[in-house]
């Protein structure tokens, strides 16, 4: 994904692979697929962000303060909530634009320690976490959603539910074939971006139209896809090879179902409203800073981590559980 930050919507324009027609006659850009103007999708994530998409490239517009970029033609347009259908294409653009956005946006120098097997079961812990909440919280939004009568948002949900369901449990066989006490592990192990993933999809779930949880789901899935094979067998490089540690990391990356995940999302997010879409984005960009964000803390290292895995040990080993 690639961005020209702060730079006009005409220059963007000109700069890209291909170009849309803005009509000066009416409050946006003409958004229909019926018309000759390709398709193009906007939405505010921030107060002086937004992202702007087609169906092959996303920009981020950025407002300084006491700039008057946004009312100048043809920026101004964008400024206007969207309006239209959308294509799985450019929906797809604005949705990934969005979670670009935000790593530009924490643009951050502090980097996470290598990859240790000590760190390795920190991370478990998080995913244990982050999956155990996961099938509770969209269960909950499946409810709204059909108290609501979205029924294609609430069926959206309720597979969610299905599909997660029992994630926690191959982080917790991660844990234990390392010789750990799982239960005890994450209960002692939380971090502090867990906690505040899982809070925001707290909140997000209990709102009348939650509607951003689809965005949290989203960017989650989508991160994930940035695991590769490669990546997977590094980790599991980390241990004996008679020990699999990679369970839930296989599950959620690329080699696993996300990437038909992400899809069916894709399409079902097309389909919505405008404004619908427009809460996805800014979802998608409030997760995204979340997970992209250093501790404001500092990382857990290897010399405060081990002390209190000395204590979750097993005192027998265990290889290769199943």
């Amino acid at each position: 994904m690639s961005y020209q930050s702060e730079n006009s919507a005409a220059q963007q324009g000109a700069n890209s692979r291909i170009s849309f027609k803005i009509d000066p006659a009416a409050s946006s850009p003409k958004s229909t697929q019926n018309s000759d103007t390709p398709i193009i999708e906007w939405a505010k994530i921030a107060p002086n962000k937004v992202v702007v998409a087609s169906d092959s490239r996303a920009w981020l517009l950025e407002q300084k303060p006491g700039s008057n970029q946004f009312q100048k033609p043809p920026a101004k347009y964008f400024s206007e909530p969207m309006t239209g259908q959308g294509s799985i294409a450019t929906t797809r653009q604005l949705l990934d634009g969005a979670i670009a956005a935000a790593k530009f946006a924490v643009n951050s120098d502090v980097r996470p320690p290598a990859l240790t097997a000590t760190r390795w079961l920190w991370r478990l812990a998080n995913q244990y976490h982050l999956c155990n909440a996961y099938p509770t919280f969209i269960k909950e939004a499946a409810r709204r959603f059909n108290r609501a009568n979205r029924t294609t948002l609430a069926h959206w949900a309720a597979e969610k539910a299905k599909e997660e369901a029992g994630h926690d449990l191959l982080a917790l066989k991660d844990i234990y074939s390392l010789g750990y006490d799982a239960e005890a592990t994450v209960r002692k192990l939380v971090s502090p971006t867990a906690k505040a993933l899982i809070d925001y999809f707290a909140r997000s779930v209990q709102d009348d139209n939650p509607i951003d949880s689809v965005g949290y789901s989203y960017t989650m899935e989508r991160i994930a896809l940035g695991i590769d094979e490669e990546y997977i067998k590094k980790t599991q490089a980390l241990f004996p090879s008679n020990i699999n540690a990679t369970r839930c990391l296989q599950e959620h990356s690329n080699v696993g179902v996300d990437a038909k995940h992400v899809n069916e999302t894709i399409e079902m997010i097309a389909l919505l409203t405008s404004q619908e879409r427009i809460c996805i984005a800014r979802a998608c960009y409030e997760t995204a800073l979340i997970c992209f964000s250093p501790p404001y803390k500092g990382y857990m290292t290897d010399n405060i981590l081990q002390p209190i895995l000395n204590d979750l040990k097993l005192n027998t080993h265990i290889e290769n559980a199943c």
